[in-house]
């Protein structure tokens, strides 16, 4: 089973939007899995406000997701021996 875990942060002296930004975290696929993501904002109100400027402002991304493990077909239960 393998783990993603990504870390992002990003820092502006100055920023405007010219509209309000549409986000979204999407994980393509068919494998189920667990995931959770949030950011960490300085200076930047959530929802932003278009056409204001933002002075100082600071961004930290964190996404984790990892894949549950699913049985192997015809096997039940999580240990690996033999018959």
């Amino acid at each position: 089973m393998g783990d993603i875990l990504f870390r992002s942060t990003v820092h502006a002296e100055r920023l405007r939007f010219t509209q309000e930004p549409q986000t979204v975290v999407r994980f393509p696929g068919t494998r189920k899995r667990e995931s959770t993501s949030h950011s960490d904002r300085t200076h930047l109100p959530d929802p932003v406000i278009p056409g204001q400027e933002y002075q100082d402002v600071t961004v930290a991304y964190h996404l984790a997701t990892r894949l549950t493990r699913e049985p192997e077909a015809g096997r039940s239960g999580d240990d690996d021996t033999d018959g």
